[in-house]
């Protein structure tokens, strides 16, 4: 038997509604400043939602360094391809992490630099 999913430790749907944001702002257009201005803003309030945009930022952050890496690595034709499988990544985690995140789970994403601790 299936047991119920945990509720949301703030079961806010404007919580939930930020946190799942902070996941897909990669995916909508606005990188790393939503999720930076979630943190700022949230932090002490929400500790939950704090510390998915802390994660959505770190893995934006990441995102962006090795985006430069394929963009160096693009004078050796290399980088093209793996800018584009990089993309797609980036694409694919973010929408398992906005996923995840809405049914209440901590989501880590990986193969990300946690620059902020």
């Amino acid at each position: 038997m299936d047991q119920p999913t945990p509720p949301l430790p703030n079961s806010n749907s404007n919580e939930q509604i930020w946190v799942v944001l902070s996941h897909l702002s990669l995916v909508i257009g606005v990188g790393f400043i939503l999720p930076l201005v979630i943190y700022l803003v949230k932090k002490q309030e929400a500790p939950f939602t704090a510390e998915h945009a802390k994660e959505a930022l770190n893995f934006h952050i990441s995102f962006f360094i090795y985006a430069i890496g394929c963009l160096v690595l693009s004078l050796f034709l290399i980088g093209i391809p793996m800018f584009i499988v990089l993309c797609v990544g980036a694409l694919v985690l973010s929408i398992i992490a906005a996923v995840k995140s809405a049914d209440g789970v901590m989501y880590r994403y990986p193969l990300t630099i946690r620059l902020i601790a």
